[in-house]
C-alpha cells in the first residue's frame, strides 16, 4: 500500500505552461488538503474517494505510456484491439490503488527538492518525501514528460522502486505464459473485485 501513496500528486488543473515541479507542488497540496478536510474521505465513502480521482487524478496521467513501458516488448505485438483493453484494465486498476492511498491520508506532510533540469528538458524527475508523524520519511519521485497540453506523470518511485518497474516484472509473466489476453482476464477479475469492495458501504465511525 506505501506505493499507492504516489497517488497525492496525481490531481489539480494544469496549465500547458507550468514548470513541471510547480504543477507536482500545487497538487499535491491540494489533495492532501482536501483529503485531511473530507470527512467522508476520512470515513472511508469509496464512492466519494474515486470521483475525487477521476476528476482531477486521471486527467494529469499518461496511461498509454505508462501501459506500454509496463507491457515492454509485448505492447508492441500486441493488436490495437489488445492494447486499448490493456490499457482499460491497468487504468482501473490503477484507480483503484490511488483510490486505496488517498483513503489513508491523514497528517502526512511533503517536502520537495530542487529540480534537477534545462528549460529545454522534455522530460523531468520531480524528488519529494512525504514526512509522517511516525516512521522514517518516505522517499516520493516522479517521472514527468511535457506534451502539447502540458507536463503528464508517467511513473512513481516509492522508497526506489519505480511503479512502472514493478509492474513490468508481473506482466511479463503473466504474458509469456498466456499472452496478452491472459493478461487482460487477470487485470479484468481483479478490478472486478476491487470494485466490488469499493461498492461495500464505508463502515460507521
Amino acid at each position: 500500500m506505501i506505493l499507492a501513496f504516489g497517488a497525492i500528486a496525481f490531481a489539480g488543473m494544469a496549465s500547458a505552461d507550468e514548470a513541471p515541479d510547480a504543477l507536482v507542488k500545487r497538487i499535491s497540496y491540494e489533495v492532501l488538503d482536501t483529503a485531511k478536510a473530507d470527512k467522508d474521505i476520512q470515513g472511508g465513502n469509496q464512492k466519494k474517494v474515486l470521483e475525487l480521482v477521476e476528476a482531477k487524478i486521471l486527467p494529469h496521467i499518461d496511461f498509454q505510456k505508462m501501459t506500454a513501458l509496463a507491457a515492454g516488448r509485448y505492447w508492441r505485438e500486441a493488436t490495437p484491439e489488445q492494447q486499448k483493453r490493456l490499457g482499460e484494465e491497468f487504468r482501473s486498476l490503477l484507480v483503484y490503488t490511488y483510490s486505496g492511498a488517498i483513503s489513508q491520508v491523514r497528517d502526512q506532510k511533503v517536502e520537495f527538492k530542487p529540480l534537477r533540469s534545462t528549460p529545454t528538458d522534455n522530460e523531468v524527475e520531480v524528488r519529494s518525501q512525504v514526512i509522517q508523524p511516525r516512521g522514517e520519511p518516505i522517499q516520493l519521485n516522479y517521472r514527468l514528460e511535457k506534451q502539447a497540453t502540458g507536463w503528464k506523470i508517467y511513473d512513481v518511485n516509492v522508497l526506489g522502486a519505480w511503479l512502472v518497474e514493478s509492474y513490468k516484472s508481473s506482466f511479463s509473466t503473466e504474458i509469456s505464459k498466456n499472452g496478452v489476453d491472459g493478461l487482460i482476464k487477470v487485470l479484468s477479475e481483479k478490478n472486478k473485485r476491487l470494485a466490488a469492495a469499493a461498492a461495500k458501504p464505508a463502515k460507521a465511525s
